[in-house]
């Protein structure tokens, strides 16, 4: 009787394994769409098999479950063309909290996509950057994509890469550079806040306008397709200055909103730049914490010997133009995320600087 039992269980563990088996192998492949609730988010080998977009991956044609969204002020990153995207699960919606953060559900995917144009007019993709809210603990997670030379694909590219380009500006102006993409701890330099990951980029304030060519507020929009929920009248949700935008906005707030976008992910309270007491964000009020007539705690050979991080009317004097000014390391600023100076943000602080009255002595 004994034998006849132990007989019967070794037949049903090997039944169970192969029915097992045989299950794992029916299940269709895990998507972004079907994250498990309980199981920790993988990156996958290749951008393609996430199934974002669809026809020729480096179109960046977006299924309908993949966002396309626009910052109001972006962050200058050698003057790359950017392509964002947001992906949310079946049902999923972000919620606008009471102070204007906006809660991205579990298993939220945001899609940052870099490119230059060359010299024949031509879109080249260099890398795909995703940021992911892991379900099995809640913690944003990120991952880079460096694209190969034929642009059918990105592969996971996690110690970063130098890459040799000849880009055009926004003027048409040919440069050369290194290009940097980042390596994962790079990208937690500027995305850690208190220790915790988070999103930069799309916030309500930096949401809240209209993309040039639509006549929809893109909040509304997202409201309107169910994506977002609680979003108050808008005329209650902060907005971020375009920053090229001088018939609605002044010189100081446009010079403002780019110092945010810029800096002040390091340059605020809990920020990489914590210690230096230089808080960058537009909501600032402190006029020393800004930087006027403010001594560096930090710069070093950095401030090129000059004595405060603003001088009032005197952007020659300033160390924060002048380091926003130079591509040298341990002397640009930001340090990350640029090997060519933006000519056109610095002639706007440079602006900002010089329309600020003058210190009496």
């Amino acid at each position: 009787m004994r034998k006849i039992v132990a007989l019967a269980i070794v037949i049903f563990m090997v039944t169970a394994s192969v029915v097992s088996i045989h299950g794992c192998n029916n299940q269709p492949q895990q998507t972004a769409n079907t994250v498990a609730a309980n199981r920790a988010f993988q990156f996958k080998e290749k951008l393609s098999e996430y199934g974002f977009f669809t026809g020729q991956l480096n179109a960046l044609q977006s299924t309908q479950q993949v966002v396309k969204y626009e910052l109001s002020t972006p962050l200058f990153t050698d003057y790359a063309v950017k392509d964002r995207f947001v992906f949310l699960p079946t049902g999923a919606t972000v919620k606008y909290t009471s102070s204007g953060v906006l809660d991205f559900p579990d298993s939220t995917i945001i899609i940052k996509n870099f490119a230059y144009t060359n010299t024949a007019h031509q879109k080249i993709m260099i890398e795909t950057r995703l940021l992911v809210k892991d379900p099995s603990d809640k913690k944003w997670k990120v991952m880079d994509y460096l694209w190969n030379a034929a642009q059918t694909d990105a592969v996971k590219h996690i110690t970063g890469a130098r890459i040799p380009v000849t880009l055009l500006d926004d003027d048409g102006n040919e440069h050369t550079t290194t290009y940097q993409v980042p390596n994962t701890n790079d990208c937690k330099r500027c995305h850690i806040n208190n220790e915790t990951l988070t999103p930069i980029g799309p916030k309500a304030r930096n949401l809240n306008y209209t993309i040039q060519g639509q006549t929809d507020n893109q909040l509304a929009q997202w409201a309107a397709k169910g994506m977002l929920t609680g979003l108050p009248d808008l005329s209650k949700v902060e907005q971020l200055p375009n920053w090229k935008d001088g018939q609605h906005f002044t010189l100081e707030q446009r010079a403002r909103a780019y110092l945010d976008m810029n800096c002040a992910y390091c340059h605020t309270k809990g920020g990489d730049a914590y210690n230096t007491g230089l808080f960058l964000e537009y909501q600032q009020t402190d006029a020393h914490q800004l930087g006027l007539m403010k001594v560096p705690v930090s710069a070093g050979g950095g401030a090129g010997g000059m004595n405060y991080d603003i001088v009032p009317g005197d952007a020659a004097h300033s160390i924060l133009a002048y380091r926003m000014n130079s591509t040298e390391t341990g002397t640009a600023m930001p340090e990350l995320a640029r090997t060519i100076i933006h000519k056109e943000g610095v002639q706007l602080v440079n602006d900002w600087i010089h329309s600020m009255p003058k210190k009496k002595n």
